[in-house]
């Protein structure tokens, strides 16, 4: 039985010594069709198409002699070793590592990748990855079939986005294009490919320490929910900051998540939920408050969407949301939320019967209501302690248990 597996990464590159002393001394070969039609690969080795990995991980295991997996790029980033490491197989994994596809992406593309989100995009993960690309300026998506760069795109609709094309990295049929986000589904694509996605306020000048992005961005500001400078951004009528700190705990926004600002106002939630890394659609009748959250995203540096209409029939036409948080609107707009099927849904109320019926809204739509009278008290130390603003509203929020990852 192999209790040992040597994994090497190929970029198209002629591959190092290491990696063709591995392969002359292997006796099974792993990998794709253009992996075993290398001419490094013995002619008596047993050769395996790798579909499955884990498949192939179980003819691995059982094998006697010395395997060899075959992969694209760097096997460790996003690839086989994960799988291959795992207990039930007992391998030891050793890895000849190459130049990932990411990295050779946007080395073609001339561009730094140190403040770049790397996602995957599978069937499955198509949805988060699109919301990843929606609130971030530069974005890597690895790619699948049935869930590539037309497929991106379409789920894009409306946010314009510049897309590199990179198709067949390291063979000789590699191709690089670049197309705006309108122009990408008319086209078909070869895999595998990796797709640069850019939009937005992309960094152009200094450097982080972090890859990705520094959390919270921009790195000046710290904490969540702030006070915005009286006078300059206003805050509406049930939009005091402790109801907002409360409303990003129950909502808790994150990386790939879509979430819905239903009444943005002044667009400080739209705005704090896309720091927290979360792609934020903020909708409201009123334009000036649509301004208002474009301002709010401009002063802290982050990406959103706003969308001017009234609720609930704009919300027709909308992607799919995982949480929401609805400023106003009461009752019928929290059903059209929950006819989505949203994880969270999160509100407040002014008065008990309303609280009530919005309460009745959530459980008839499925979900698990909690609610909690909030009073608080702002005070100005500079006068005395004297009272300056008191709010007292009713935060209700639906969970419901049922939501896929």
């Amino acid at each position: 039985m192999a209790d040992r597996v040597t994994v090497i990464g190929w970029d198209g590159s002629p591959l190092t010594a290491a990696a063709r002393s591995a392969l002359s001394a292997a006796t099974l070969v792993a990998g794709a069709a253009h992996h075993l039609a290398l001419p490094e690969v013995p002619a008596g080795a047993e050769r395996i198409r790798l579909g499955s990995v884990d498949l192939a991980a179980r003819r691995i295991a059982g094998h006697r002699g010395s395997p060899v997996v075959l992969a694209d790029g760097d096997p460790g980033f996003f690839g086989v070793v994960r799988t291959l490491r795992a207990p039930q197989y007992g391998l030891e994994v050793e890895v000849v590592p190459a130049v990932s596809s990411v990295a050779t992406a946007f080395a073609r593309a001339g561009m730094p990748w140190d403040d770049a989100q790397v996602v995957v995009a599978h069937q499955r993960t198509l949805r988060r990855a699109v919301n990843v690309c929606r609130a971030h300026a530069k974005v890597a998506v690895l790619t699948s079939p049935g869930a590539g760069p037309a497929e991106l795109a379409l789920l894009l609709d409306g946010v314009h986005r510049t897309f590199v094309i990179c198709e067949e990295l390291g063979t000789e049929r590699e191709q690089v294009t670049v197309l705006t986000s309108d122009k990408v589904a008319d086209h078909s694509w070869r895999d595998p490919n990796v797709v640069i996605v850019i939009g937005g306020a992309a960094s152009v000048s200094g450097g982080g320490w972090v890859a990705g992005r520094e959390p919270g961005y921009p790195p000046a500001v710290r904490g969540w929910a702030l006070t915005p400078e009286r006078g300059r951004h206003p805050v509406g009528e049930g939009e005091s900051v402790q109801l907002r700190a409360a409303q990003l705990a129950r909502t808790g926004p994150r990386l790939g998540d879509l979430v819905w600002d239903i009444g943005c106002g002044s667009g400080e939630f739209a705005a704090d939920a896309a720091r927290f890394g979360a792609a934020v659609i903020a909708v409201d009748d009123d334009p000036a408050a649509c301004i208002r959250t474009d301002a709010a995203a401009r002063r802290y540096g982050v990406q959103l969407q706003t969308v001017r209409g009234r609720a609930p029939h704009v919300l027709e036409r909308l992607p799919e949301p995982d949480v929401v948080r609805i400023g106003g609107g009461g009752a019928p707009v929290v059903t059209a939320c929950a006819d989505r099927r949203p994880e969270r849904i999160v509100t407040h109320a002014s008065t008990r019967d309303e609280a009530e019926a919005i309460g009745s809204a959530l459980a008839d739509g499925g979900y698990t209501v909690t609610c909690s009278l909030l009073q608080s008290v702002e005070l100005d130390p500079a006068d005395a302690w004297s009272e300056r603003e008191r709010a007292v509203v009713f935060l209700l929020s639906g969970h419901r248990g049922d939501h896929a990852p």
